[in-house]
């Protein structure tokens, strides 16, 4: 299924000059925050601490490392991940448009190429927005702590025939997907580091179908890892995750990001957050779609380049925008712990630079949140920086926020 491309004219480079400055720069005691969509002011990139050509270089060089996947991302997925066992496509996908991006400092927009205000999907970037909900579900007591075990949580949900843990899934009827041996030791910390290695079925993907072992006789007889130890980026499990915090809320998550986080924020209202065809549950008396942590099979968030920005800049302020608190520091600055799996990964989606190993030109203190495509919002708290760029080549990132980071005069 795809969605159908409501535009496909490409905005110009446009590097902020100060005659787009509509207000005065703010006091050194006042922290600019973006007004809401379409409210976000631009500074000439000098004012800021940029050399202005060193800047545009910086740019020309994103634009030249475009993605070289089709746009026609229904077609993408058909070429990579649709090739997987039971890897068609069960939610929407997108055209894409072109080579995008912003950079942000200060919170201010000092430059933006391609089309920023496009909504195109941005594939994992998606379970950075998931684990904020949960960290707000954290914040307020509805979740007591993420040591818990999510099985302690978990309504009977009904699934299709199919779905469920291995020895419980036939026959339409309520089931508690943290039963087995193994899942029922599951707690929430395993599932937004990825290292929960749950084992059973959701929305007909087995959790054994993403990104399977070469070898297909192991996929139905491997040991099981202890949980906690063994870092594994699954889908299945991620939205096993978002069907876990939909249950804790007991309403749409899209409407809990929409109320508690994106409307707070000033985002547009363009964003849209899907789940598939066939991930619907009788939640309270009410029919819920339960949305996709990503887009492996088609779903998850589509949104616009500025709207991910705001997600960076609310990151970067560790969850306060202006003078309102839309998520604790508390839950950030967990967010930001490596797992002793993977001491490149924090909470979904999180990915950290630690050693300098992701992005070499960065600070180790910086960190991103991923998406395929390459979906990228880098989030630098060491030069109050944010770069949203998408479809981009995964290998020209570190070289783009080099080349961004010598653009700042001593």
């Amino acid at each position: 299924m795809t969605v159908p491309r409501e535009r496909t004219s490409m905005i110009p480079l446009l590097i902020a000059v100060s005659a787009l400055a509509v207000a005065p720069a703010a006091t050194a005691a006042q922290e600019y925050v973006p007004g809401p969509h379409p409210g976000w002011e631009r500074r000439d990139p000098a004012e800021l601490g940029f050399d202005p050509v060193a800047l545009r270089q910086a740019v020309e060089f994103s634009i030249a490392s475009e993605s070289t996947a089709p746009r026609d991302l229904a077609l993408n997925h058909e070429m990579t991940f649709g090739r997987e066992p039971r890897g068609e496509a069960i939610g929407p996908f997108s055209d894409r448009g072109p080579q995008t991006g912003l950079v942000i400092r200060s919170g201010y927009v000092v430059a933006e190429w391609g089309d920023p205000a496009r909504v195109d999907q941005t594939f994992s970037v998606a379970k950075s927005f998931l684990s904020t909900t949960i960290g707000i579900a954290h914040d307020e007591g509805l979740i007591r702590s993420v040591d818990d075990l999510v099985r302690d949580y978990m309504p009977p949900i009904v699934l299709a025939d199919g779905d469920g843990e291995p020895g419980d899934q036939d026959g339409r009827r309520p089931k508690l997907l943290f039963e087995s041996e193994h899942n029922r030791t599951i707690r929430w910390d395993d599932l937004l580091r990825q290292t929960s290695d749950w084992e059973g079925t959701l929305w007909g993907k087995p959790e054994w179908a993403d990104r399977p072992d070469r070898d297909p006789t192991t996929w139905l007889t491997r040991a099981r890892n202890r949980v906690g130890t063994v870092y594994e980026y699954n889908d299945t499990r991620v939205n096993l995750l978002a069907l876990a915090a939909t249950a804790v809320w007991r309403r749409p998550l899209a409407e809990v990001l929409h109320e508690r986080v994106m409307g707070p924020i000033g985002a547009s209202s363009t964003w849209q957050w899907h789940g598939y065809d066939n991930s619907w549950i009788n939640l309270g008396g009410h029919r819920v779609q339960v949305v996709s942590g990503g887009s492996h099979w088609g779903g998850g968030m589509f949104i616009n380049a500025y709207d991910q920005a705001r997600l960076g800049l609310l990151t970067l302020r560790q969850g306060m925008w202006g003078d309102r608190r839309i998520v604790s520091r508390e839950w950030i600055e967990r967010s930001r712990v490596p797992g002793p799996a993977n001491p490149g990964y924090g909470f979904m989606n999180y990915f950290l630079n630690t050693g300098r190993e992701m992005y070499p030109s960065a600070p180790e203190e910086a960190w991103a949140h991923l998406g395929a495509g390459s979906n990228v919002v880098y989030v630098d708290p060491v030069h109050d920086l944010v770069i949203v760029t998408r479809w981009i080549q995964g290998s020209a990132m570190d070289e783009l926020i080099g080349r961004v980071l010598a653009a700042l005069t001593p």
